[in-house]
């Protein structure tokens, strides 16, 4: 079947931009083919330095021929009914069909030529197409992310022509700009383009150019002896850069190893989109870099590697300054500073926040094993590097750099540590810290920001949380349970909410630390669905007021077994049926109070499941004091069996009052008993 290959050919297209642009390409094309009526077999997009492109594999010649039936007026309608049904359809009365006194149009559409329809879907595609930035150049109106030079349209072989502010379609395109042969040339297919542009050194795949430079960049280090530090964020970036990618090994100054590691790091990749590159033996940087060329260089890369060095050096020299200067100042120059940025209107100043900080890192230390004096005095200093030089020129340092700088002033270990590692884990993919000292000052850190923007009623909202409260909320989990503390929320936020209360003005904390509960239940829910989990039971725990997070999750997982098996699932059925006669009967006035006892003549099922009751609600209880939340599922599975006979033989309604009333009692106890592990009422299924 036909073929569509459609190029893009522009001015450099920002790295940055590049897959999005080959997301949406594929949507905008995808949906455009859908709306015409057009089935495909394969649709595929390539993004590049200088080019998007979209083949379409399987496409029809043709629209299919198809019918469209309208319904009109009864044929009894008025006469003016009539007429504006015939003009909407363009049919005449003895073209329209009657069924049951309904008057109906059949109409007949022929299919169009796919060839004809795609000039107007590649205007639109283009003319539409959402660059986060684009220009307009020249007397034209087209906007594009820079200026459009040729478009390569062929559909089955044949150029489909199309004009677009003065750029005209054809089967022509170009290679690389300095190592292709300088002259355009013609392609035919995808297969003939796709091979011609390699021919002329420009790989389309933006997979074949990271592994082009993946390979290449580890074989020149390792003819060295070296290793390449791996960066799957430099090496997206960098294969947008090269239609041709030619890894070079450069060299460095070695002085300037001395610096941080992540400053030389960070001075390479933000500034330069240079590999660095460590010694195997030591596992330490080397004074070497990786620079990807998009060039063949006749001299191996010497000149390139050269220069890129010596560019490199005024870089490194410039952080060479920042770290000097910020080793004369210090935490107290730089804690001052503090005082004069906001932090948020409402929430007062940096330093503002520092204090608060620090007074619930030492709340929270006894809570995660941690000294109280050392946690408050790694939190006063845990955000003052956010006034120094360094973390100025590089923001993505922040704590990294306090770090190091805690280490230079003679702070022990494990306060520089905290400082380091306080703002952790800030993603999925982030480890968890465990050393005590720096746990207490990341929750600290953590939870005054919840507290603060809850207080001030800057929750998030839909898609959109501006301040990054869910992902501190799943840092406070993970810090939490990853480390296994007994730290329940609202002891931690308590001292949190006091100090907010206090400098917001606000009447009291009670009004949104529901709320935000509430908002760890959510994200503690998004956290176990990703582990398989179901969030109804998440829910379950919840309901019963209990904020421990280590235990909710523990109650869940034991939740989740038990349900797994059938005595859950018979029991949760039993436990439905009793909730469900209970709120039936307390929308008809209170329910009898009392413990349920045993009636001359009671059923021997009754008996039997007041006497199961009462031992399982014994050892539940037992049970869930030693927290082991196994056994006491497994006391309630002891009620699936007396509960279901219950049921079976028993009525519950019975005509005697004093029956009725005593069973009632029972069932109510029966949910009581189970509703200390969990609001069963809250699971489905």
């Amino acid at each position: 079947m036909p073929q569509l290959l459609l190029e893009l050919f522009s001015e450099e297209i920002p790295a940055r931009m590049q897959p999005g642009a080959a997301r949406d390409l594929e949507r905008m094309a995808a949906d455009r083919l859908k709306a015409a009526g057009l089935t495909y077999e394969a649709l595929t997009t390539y993004a590049g330095p200088r080019r998007l492109t979209l083949v379409v594999e399987g496409l029809p010649a043709a629209t299919p021929d198809r019918e469209e039936e309208l319904k009109g007026p009864r044929a009894n309608a008025p006469e003016q009914a009539l007429d504006g049904f015939l003009r909407k359809t363009g049919l005449t009365r003895d073209q329209l069909t009657e069924r049951d006194g309904v008057l109906f149009a059949v109409i007949r559409h022929e299919g169009q030529s796919t060839a004809a329809l795609i000039p107007t879907m590649v205007e639109q595609i283009v003319r539409n197409f959402p660059w986060p930035k684009s220009m307009r150049w020249g007397a034209g109106t087209l906007r594009w992310v820079r200026p459009l030079k040729r478009i390569v349209a062929l559909f089955d072989g044949h150029v489909v022509p199309i004009e677009i502010d003065g750029v005209h379609s054809g089967d022509i395109t170009e290679g690389h700009r300095f190592l292709g042969s300088g002259k355009p040339f013609a392609v035919r297919d995808f297969a003939d383009y796709r091979r011609k542009v390699e021919d002329h050194h420009v790989l389309l795949d933006v997979a074949d150019r990271k592994l082009r430079i993946l390979e290449a960049s580890q074989k020149v280090c390792r003819d060295r002896g070296l290793a390449l530090v791996d960066d799957d964020g430099l090496l997206d970036e960098v294969a947008g850069l090269a239609e041709w990618p030619t890894p070079i090994l450069g060299d460095m100054d070695p002085q300037f190893l001395d610096l941080p590691p992540e400053v030389v790091q960070l001075s390479m990749k933000v500034h330069q989109k240079y590999f660095a590159v460590r010694d195997p033996a030591t596992h330490r940087l080397a004074p070497h870099f990786v620079v990807v060329a998009n060039v063949e260089a006749s001299d191996g890369g010497k000149a390139l590697a050269a220069g890129n060095s010596r560019v490199l050096s005024a870089r490194l020299n410039d952080a060479r300054f920042f770290w000097d200067e910020d080793l004369k100042t210090g935490f107290d120059v730089w804690n001052d500073k503090l005082k004069g940025v906001t932090f948020h209107a409402k929430l007062g100043t940096l330093a503002e926040r520092v204090e608060r900080i620090a007074a619930l890192a030492r709340e929270i230390a006894p809570l995660v094993g941690a000294d109280p004096d050392q946690a408050e005095a790694a939190a006063r200093i845990a955000k003052a590097d956010l006034a120094s030089g360094m973390v100025g020129e590089f923001p993505e340092l922040q704590g990294v750099m306090g770090g190091y700088s805690a280490r230079a002033f003679g702070q022990p270990d494990a306060i520089a540590d905290a400082v380091r590692d306080h703002y952790r884990p800030q993603g999925p993919a982030d480890t968890v810290p465990t050393a005590p000292l720096t746990v207490a000052v990341a929750l600290a850190d953590k939870l005054d920001t919840l507290v603060g923007f809850f207080a001030i009623d800057e929750k998030p909202t839909g898609s959109k949380d501006p301040f990054a409260l869910r992902r501190a909320a799943l840092g406070v989990i993970r810090l939490v349970l990853g480390n296994g503390a007994r730290a329940p929320l609202r002891q931690m936020m308590k001292p949190a909410g006091v100090m907010i209360v206090r400098g917001a003005r606000l009447s009291s904390e009670t009004q949104f630390s529901d709320d935000l509960v509430a908002f760890f239940a959510d994200r503690l829910k998004v956290l176990l669905r990703d582990q398989g989990k179901r969030h109804d039971l998440v829910d379950a725990v919840f309901a019963l007021g209990d904020d421990d997070l280590v235990r909710i999750v523990r109650r869940v997982e034991a939740l989740d077994a038990f349900l797994a098996t059938d005595d859950g699932a018979n029991l949760l059925a039993g436990s439905k049926r009793a909730s469900n006669i209970l709120k039936a009967e307390e929308k008809k006035g209170p329910l009898p109070a009392g413990e349920p006892v045993t009636l001359t003549g009671a059923p021997a099922e009754e008996t039997a499941l007041i006497a199961a009751v009462s031992t399982a609600a014994t050892a539940v209880d037992a049970a869930l004091q030693a927290e082991d939340f196994a056994a006491a599922m497994r006391a309630l599975a002891a009620l699936r069996a007396p509960v279901d006979a219950f049921f079976t033989a028993v009525m519950v309604n019975s005509d005697v009052a004093e029956e009725r009333d005593n069973r009632l009692k029972l069932l109510g106890q029966v949910r009581a008993v189970m509703g200390r592990v969990a609001d069963f009422g809250m699971i489905s299924g």
